[in-house]
């Protein structure tokens, strides 16, 4: 799963909307975030370039957020309500990907997934990101 440019096809847990993502840097970009909406819904995400993610289906079924400071804007099917991707707040010329909704991966894929501090937004402090842990999935079963 290292490798530099992945094209993916990915869909909504209904299938309702179906897309391909281009990946900014194949999984090198994969991480969870602390901000309020992230720490909800959990998801795992990827980067995509603005340009790198095409609506094949279902396009009328999506349906937006936005919230704090409106910047960011969350796509989510309007059937099955997950979350497909996002065009990020921090860079606005990128989209976050759900890796969940891409075929044949999934969160639990990866063993450690950096967790960026959501809470005090680059945008809100300086341009400074911060890595606040890691997230690891142990397949061990203990």
């Amino acid at each position: 799963m290292g490798e530099t440019k992945s094209i993916l096809n990915g869909q909504c847990h209904c299938g309702a909307v179906k897309f391909r993502a281009a990946l900014t840097d194949g999984f090198n970009t994969i991480r969870r975030c602390t901000c309020s909406l992230c720490r909800m819904r959990g998801a795992v995400a990827v980067s995509a370039d603005l340009g790198g993610v095409a609506i094949l289906e279902g396009a009328g079924n999506l349906t937006s957020y936005r919230f704090n400071t409106g910047e960011a804007q969350h796509f989510f099917c309007k059937t099955c309500g997950i979350y497909t991707h996002h065009q990020r707040r921090s860079n606005p010329n990128q989209y976050g990907v759900n890796v969940a909704c891409l075929e044949g991966v999934s969160p639990f894929d990866f063993a450690e997934v950096p967790v960026l501090d959501g809470i005090k937004h680059p945008n809100d402090n300086g341009g400074k990101s911060g890595r606040v842990g890691t997230l690891r999935f142990d397949t061990s079963g203990d």
